[in-house]
C-alpha cells in the first residue's frame, strides 16, 4: 500500500466531469478518480470550505462512528475493475477490526473528515496513475489555476 494525500477536486474540461485527485505522499504519481456531481459537492463541503446548517451524509457518518466509539483506521483504494474504482474503510472497535466496502469518493470524504490516512494499492497506481515529476509542480499548479478560472467566453473570437 502507498500512502496518498488529497490534492483536491477538479473539473475535467470540456466534459465538466469532477475528479478527486490523490497524490502519492512524497512521490510523483497522481491518481485521478472520476466522481459524480453529488460526490464532488460532498468534497467541497470539507472543512474549512463550506459550513452547512445540518450535517451532510459524511458528517453524519462521522458523528455516528464517533458516538459508537468506532475508530476509522485508514481507507484504501483497493482496485480498478471495468473502469470502476473500489475502496475499503478499515474500522476498529475495541479489539475488533473489520473492513467495509465503499466507493472511493465516500471513503476519501470520510477519511478527510476524520483525519485518517488514505492509501492506494500499488497495482491501482500502476494501472491508473499519471506521473507528474516534482520539478513540474509549479507548472502544474499554474495550469490548475488556469483551469479553475477559464470560461468558454475566454475563447470567443
Amino acid at each position: 500500500m502507498i500512502e496518498m494525500e488529497l490534492t483536491g477536486v477538479r473539473v475535467e474540461l470540456p466534459t465538466n466531469q469532477p475528479i478527486v485527485l490523490l497524490r502519492e505522499r512524497g512521490g510523483e504519481r497522481y491518481l485521478p478518480i472520476w466522481i459524480g456531481a453529488a460526490e464532488a459537492a460532498a468534497h467541497r463541503a470539507l472543512p474549512p470550505r463550506v459550513v452547512t446548517p445540518r450535517p451532510m451524509t459524511h458528517d453524519l457518518l462521522k458523528n455516528i462512528l464517533e458516538d459508537l466509539t468506532v475508530e476509522v483506521q485508514r481507507i484504501v483504494v483497493t482496485e480498478l475493475r471495468d473502469s470502476t474504482f473500489y475502496a475499503t474503510i478499515a474500522l476498529q472497535r475495541g479489539t475488533d477490526g473489520f473492513e467495509v466496502s465503499s466507493r472511493p469518493s465516500d471513503a476519501i470524504a470520510l477519511a478527510v473528515r476524520m483525519a485518517v490516512p488514505i492509501f492506494a494499492e500499488e497495482g491501482v497506481l500502476d494501472e491508473a496513475s499519471i506521473l507528474i515529476p516534482g520539478d513540474e509542480d509549479e507548472e502544474v499548479e499554474k495550469f490548475r489555476e488556469f483551469l479553475d478560472n477559464v470560461s468558454p467566453e475566454d475563447f470567443a473570437s
